[in-house]
């Protein structure tokens, strides 16, 4: 039986009501994880005030 351990990062939401990405902080966090066998499985954001998120949310496996 296969079995997985998880981990989860948040990166934080630019902008004055948030909803801004910065790509490159975000893929040095991705990559970083990556390099070290994590496997991403899930990226979404929370909801702000109007609609903007304030953090993208990423999940990410690897074998045990």
């Amino acid at each position: 039986m296969e079995r997985w351990e998880y981990s989860t990062i948040k990166i934080k939401l630019k902008g004055f009501s948030g909803g801004i990405l910065e790509t490159e902080d975000f893929d040095y966090e991705l990559n970083k994880l990556g390099e070290q066998g994590w496997e991403l499985v899930s990226c979404f954001s929370t909801n702000g005030a109007n609609g903007y998120g304030r953090e993208a949310i990423a999940v990410f496996k690897r074998k045990k």
